[in-house]
């Protein structure tokens, strides 16, 4: 469907054009630690702003695959719009973060900071659950499933550690922690991207039937 795959070309160009305005965020900082400080610090930094905009490119991309997630297989249940609630969740998160920025670092957390943490929470968490939603619409075996699970998994665990981080750990390695984190989410929607706007399940190839695609 032509209309389908437009979305996921723009999703896609989205997510690579959000990508490089990060780095060039952090480029443009000089005198901030990317190990412990997170890339909202970065980003509410004199010269770190345009990874705002990213943040927001990122919501938009995401929230023009919504429509596209039917290509990945049929709903499943009462609970088959789950995915694309989450996946709203996670774009709403984002913009929220990105209109609404944290505290510059060393002052104290006034009530924009807060709801700034609490969308960035819900949008780490939304996403991969609804990534692991999706790969249960895929067929068995399917490659791309495999690739969903596997980063769901790695997002909850780098999830979990960054929580420890940011009370027990004493906020040890917590930016570099984040940054794996952002990283795992942003291959998780890459996939979702990828997958629901082509139709592409990767099956294994066989003897007998070559690895197609549909």
């Amino acid at each position: 469907m032509p209309g389908i795959r437009h979305h996921g070309t723009l999703a896609l160009a989205g997510i690579v054009v959000a990508a490089v305005l990060t780095v060039i965020g952090h480029a443009g900082v000089d005198d901030l630690d990317p190990v412990s400080l997170t890339v909202s610090d970065y980003a509410v930094s004199d010269s770190g702003g345009i990874i705002h905009v990213a943040m927001l490119l990122l919501a938009a991309a995401s929230a023009v695959l919504i429509p596209t997630l039917g290509r990945l297989g049929p709903p499943r249940g009462r609970r088959s719009a789950a995915a694309e609630w989450l996946l709203a969740a996670w774009a709403g998160g984002l913009l929220v973060s990105g209109l609404v920025p944290t505290n510059p670092p060393g002052t104290e957390m006034g009530t924009a900071a807060h709801v700034h943490r609490y969308a960035s929470v819900i949008a780490f968490v939304a996403l991969p659950v609804a990534g692991w939603l999706l790969a249960a619409r895929l067929p068995a075996g399917a490659r791309a499933g495999r690739w969903l699970r596997v980063l769901t998994v790695t997002s909850l665990l780098l999830a979990t550690v960054m929580a420890w981080s940011a009370y027990p750990g004493d906020r040890a390695y917590y930016g570099l922690i984040e940054r794996f984190l952002i990283l795992a989410e942003v291959a998780l929607l890459t996939v979702i991207a990828y997958s629901s706007s082509w139709s592409i399940s990767w099956r294994p190839a066989s003897v007998t039937e070559p690895e197609r695609l549909g």
